[in-house]
């Protein structure tokens, strides 16, 4: 009949379609959000390759904050040796004092000599031993990497990298400097590059659009932040395009910030190189060498917390080869740490670690207080509840999370008392120096209230003691405040930050009341001398007459022409 037919069509048409997705790999990946694809305008049907394709096109776009170029004030600042390093992509290049041209084997027998650190590390690797990930089985912790592998060689196929049926033999020098899975030797001089994040992207798609992917998950309601902003993706961008990193003279200073601002360009400020160990990445160790200080003290907030030193007393016993997801429900891991809380979302890990985002670390960013209460922020409180549930009741995680925000308004309400004061002493030009002494900082900076580089740049009175102690007050003690109240801290919430936020604001009160007494005095004499228009002895000139000040003159005069007589009448 025709409904049997019809029936029998639909049956073929989805068969043949099944055979045909399966024998065309997809990169639909559910750790990668909607957004992203949205962002990228591919189906998740997309193929690794267009995938791969797309999020290049984007991450090299100088227009979406692509890499490859010094930004918008690179006319400003010059490289220093160390920025090879920092951005590969712009300023790498390859050695001339090697002439040779080496195949895969020569690489790694001369560097054997040459770097033996190098070498050793890389012959622990999972990339140097992949024949031993293909002969896991299910009772080995990592046997997850046995269908990552294969994963990996599928998203090769479909770039062209790895023939229909073939393997990948191993992940050798070559491979990450020169070109994956290729059999030409490379030229030292003219083919050898740094492997930058693109790189590792080639083989670690769904990573490298997790990270990616920040860029389209921060997004912010009222734009109190630039689109994918503060992230992992666009972090160098982030520092280049400061006016005050573009403008300093002290080039290594301002590169210091650079040291933890290049993720968007590599993946080895986790992954170290070389043996790019998965279970090192997975301790908290790794975040702490960026997340820490004064402006972030993410590290000694969390490692002195209940979370934190339970850490410090059982990682000996815990096992990192297990997935994150994976380790806690197994007893693997009896602590949260960094890499679980920030990259876990709605029940899944992936290298998105903004996603939950709702202070964004610096709670004095104009508009952030307010943005606390919108459903924006809601939705992604939520989020975090549902991670804490992992180990703690809802009521418990939620109590938590609106003593952090109280908390955190309480310092945001010391700060803006604070700030009031300061900037009307900058409006009426008040602050020392600022009529006489304050030079404009090196362009394209520009002179203003409050403004970032007055923390690392001065020179006279600018910034003013008054303008330092506020912004100190904001980027450092109320951030202090803010972070150990999120890492359940209680020590650094009220000393470091509460009790310095108290000091710069007693500082900066006593300061203007000592200035008003001032302004008040000298107004007094500034009335004082105006009531007094003539000499003390000088006649008025329009009635003849003697004014106050004259018969006062007078008697000045008079008083001291009699001293003078007693005196020689007493010699």
């Amino acid at each position: 009949s025709p409904a049997v037919m019809v029936k029998h069509l639909v049956k073929y048409v989805l068969v043949a379609g099944g055979v045909m997705l399966a024998g065309q790999a997809q990169a639909n990946f559910p750790t990668v959000p909607k957004e992203t694809y949205e962002a990228l305008k591919i189906d998740r049907s997309a193929s690794p390759k267009e995938l791969y394709e797309a999020l290049i096109k984007r991450y090299m776009d100088p227009n979406q904050g692509g890499v490859g170029s010094k930004g918008k004030y690179g006319e400003y600042w010059q490289p220093v040796s160390f920025s090879k390093y920092f951005d590969p992509h712009t300023f790498y290049k390859p050695p001339q004092a090697v002439k040779e041209v080496a195949s895969r084997e020569q690489c790694v027998k001369c560097h054997t000599d040459e770097s033996p650190g190098w070498v050793a590390a890389w012959k622990k690797s999972t990339h140097a031993n992949l024949d031993k990930i293909r002969k896991l089985t299910p009772k080995d912790d990592t046997f997850y990497k046995k269908a990552k592998l294969e994963a990996i060689e599928e998203n090769l196929r479909s770039m062209g990298k790895l023939g229909k049926g073939e393997k990948l033999k191993e992940v050798g020098c070559i491979d990450c400097h020169f070109d994956i899975n290729t059999t030409k030797k490379a030229d030292h001089r003219k083919d050898i590059k740094l492997a930058t994040a693109d790189t590792c992207g080639v083989c670690h798609l769904q990573e490298f659009a997790e990270r990616e992917s920040e860029r389209d998950t921060i997004t912010w309601p009222k734009d109190q932040w630039p689109k994918g902003r503060p992230s992992h993706a666009l972090d160098y961008k982030a520092n280049v395009e400061v006016e005050v990193y573009a403008g300093m003279p002290q080039r290594e200073i301002a590169d210091g910030c650079t040291g933890c601002h290049v993720n968007q360009n590599k993946c080895d400020t986790c992954h170290a190189r070389h043996d790019f160990n998965v279970a090192e990445s997975r301790k908290p160790e790794v975040c702490a060498q960026c997340h820490s200080g004064a402006d972030h003290n993410n590290w000694e907030a969390y490692s002195l917390s209940k979370h934190g030193l339970k850490y410090q007393r059982d990682k000996d016993k815990w096992n990192f080869n297990i997935p994150i997801k994976e380790a806690m429900a197994k007893g693997a891991e009896t602590a949260p740490t960094c890499q679980y809380c920030h990259m876990e979302y709605q029940g899944k890990i992936a290298h998105n670690i903004v996603r939950k985002v709702r202070w964004a670390n610096y709670p004095f960013v104009p508009g952030i207080r307010e943005n606390i209460k919108t459903d924006w922020a809601e939705k992604r409180n939520d989020a975090w509840v549902k991670t804490c549930t992992n180990c703690h009741s809802e009521t418990y995680a939620r109590a938590w999370m609106e003593f952090m925000d109280n908390g955190t308004f309480s310092g945001l309400d010391k700060y803006d008392e604070a700030h009031h004061v300061v900037e009307e002493q900058y409006k009426n030009g008040l602050l020392t120096g600022q009529k006489t002494n304050r030079p404009a900082p090196p362009a394209p900076e520009t002179d203003g209230f409050e403004k970032f580089f007055q923390i690392y740049w001065s020179k006279g009175n600018n910034p003013a003691a008054n303008e330092l102690r506020l912004f100190e007050m904001a980027e450092d003690h109320l951030v202090q405040l803010h972070v150990s109240l999120a890492h359940q801290y209680w020590g650094y919430t009220y000393t470091v930050g509460w009790a310095a936020m108290n000091r710069a604001y007693v500082e900066i009160m006593d300061d203007d009341t000592r200035l008003k007494e001032k302004l008040d005095l000298q107004a007094r004499v500034a009335k004082l001398e105006s009531s007094m228009k003539s000499s003390l002895l000088d006649l008025d000139s329009e009635t003849g007459k003697i004014s106050l000040g004259g018969i006062g003159g007078g008697m000045m005069l008079a008083g001291t022409l009699a001293l003078a007589g007693w005196r020689r009448n007493k010699k």
